[in-house]
């Protein structure tokens, strides 16, 4: 399957409401409900020798995301595994990305979804590295992650990343790879689909505290890692001030795996030791 064929007209299958369909009969009415009001919820998993990493956690996050904006998908845990077992197996994918989605369909237009019916898919592609270089720059947005009470925060909900487009769109523009965006309160929250991670002058690894963004698997999995290395992990609140005193910068996710940050704004950053050794923790890991 290409890389430059565009993601709606591929060779190859897709896991629809139960059963696989030929990749380019996989299609949404354009009333559905989810393309108008943002409510559908997705998962972003990568594909290693054939495994996709922590499968299990990724679809019950996904279930999880579902309650939150109080859609039931009619899938459980297992079957979701399942389905999406079978059609990295059916499309023969060693090494790339997965994408389960669920929406809400075109029974209702209006604001209220109910009577709407929860549809679900899985898609699984080659997809290589996120950023395309070893290390990344960042600008600083204007777009905030909302506050908890003005949004479900914690849901990896399809609605919640307009801004994130927004965001990443005008630093790429203004010659930076991502965005550093702030929260509500003005702290840093993350970038525009990773968590931060600072490694401070006295060797301890600092990330803003997850309480108003995604508290994402990469993340977790890499503050394990660092706790596993001896690495004293800090989860707290973290000013803007405070990322010039960083002796390091990195960016953790699904797509993104741990990549280093060069350069927020104008303050350069080096790719510090203990960056390169959470990369090769991190690659040697996912491909076990």
């Amino acid at each position: 399957m290409s890389l430059l064929l565009p993601l709606d007209d591929r060779d190859g299958v897709i896991w629809l409401n139960g059963k696989l369909a030929a990749w380019r009969d996989a299609k949404v009415h354009v009333l559905a409900h989810s393309l108008h009001y943002g409510n559908a919820v997705f998962e972003g998993e990568r594909c290693y020798g054939g495994t996709v990493f922590k499968l299990r956690e990724h679809s019950q996050r996904l279930l999880d995301s579902a309650k939150l904006v109080a859609m039931d998908i009619p899938y459980t845990v297992d079957e979701i595994d399942a389905a999406t077992r079978l059609v990295v197996r059916e499309n023969g994918l060693d090494s790339g990305y997965v994408r389960p989605i669920a929406w809400r369909g075109a029974e209702a237009i209006g604001v209220s979804a109910a009577g709407t019916k929860v549809h679900l898919a899985v898609a699984a592609f080659p997809w290589p590295a996120y950023y395309g270089g070893p290390s990344i720059a960042l600008k600083t947005s204007r777009w905030k992650r909302p506050s908890p009470e003005s949004a479900p925060t914690a849901a990896k909900c399809a609605g919640l990343y307009v801004i994130c487009t927004m965001a990443r769109d005008e630093a790429v523009a203004a010659g930076a790879d991502d965005a550093l965006m702030h929260d509500y309160r003005g702290q840093v929250a993350e970038a525009t689909g990773a968590n931060l991670f600072f490694v401070m002058p006295d060797g301890t690894l600092h990330t803003p505290t997850a309480d108003c963004f995604l508290n994402g698997l990469t993340r977790q999995t890499v503050i394990e890692l660092a706790r596993g290395q001896g690495v004293t992990v800090v989860e707290r609140a973290i000013w803007p001030e405070e990322v010039r005193q960083a002796r390091e910068v990195f960016v953790t996710g699904t797509a993104v795996e741990v990549t280093p940050v060069g350069r927020i704004d104008a303050q350069d950053f080096p790719v510090g030791p203990v960056t390169k050794r959470l990369q090769d923790a991190y690659a040697k890991l996912v491909r076990a």
